[in-house]
């Protein structure tokens, strides 16, 4: 059923997302998504789709609070990535954010049911870890850095290498 999901919200469409990157130290915190990627699960940072009625920094506040009950500051911006392949296209808008409260806590993509999420596990990943971990597993941002911590350096416009949905 997660397939009917996708390509109803997703497939054949260009979406606008918004995407958190939290930095501690020298970790990331990052979000399991199931049924997503050519390995199956992909770890992406958390954030969501951008709809009429919100802006980005308000939709970003949502998304984090909604996958990892955290709230969340919006810092500054970092990057936009395009994504396209033959049934995705997708617009991501990356921007910095701090915690300001809570106890990080794994939620649930809004735009899936709950009975079908794709929000499986929540980890602060350190960089050397991120470096290890194989391409497929790793949302596309990471594809052409030279190490994960590059990604609160970057600035511009990205056609970063292709994920697929499964």
């Amino acid at each position: 059923m997660m397939e009917t999901v996708s390509k109803e919200l997703y497939e054949h469409k260009v979406r606008v997302r918004v995407c958190g990157i939290l930095v501690e130290g020298s970790k990331m915190l990052l979000l399991k998504h199931e049924g997503v990627g050519s390995a199956g699960f992909i770890w992406s940072p958390p954030g969501g789709g951008l709809e009429f009625d919100q802006n980005a920094h308000s939709t970003l506040v949502k998304e984090f609070k909604e996958e990892t009950d955290l709230t969340i500051e919006v810092g500054d911006f970092l990057f936009v990535n395009e994504y396209k392949d033959d049934r995705f296209h997708a617009i991501e808008l990356f921007f910095l954010v701090k915690k300001i409260e809570g106890d990080e806590k794994l939620g649930f993509d809004p735009e899936v049911p709950k009975n079908e999420q794709i929000l499986t596990e929540m980890r602060w990943i350190d960089f050397e870890e991120l470096k290890k971990m194989p391409k497929a597993n790793l949302h596309n941002i990471f594809s052409e850095l030279d190490h994960p911590s590059m990604i609160v350096e970057s600035s511009g416009f990205y056609k970063f290498g292709s994920i697929s949905k499964k």
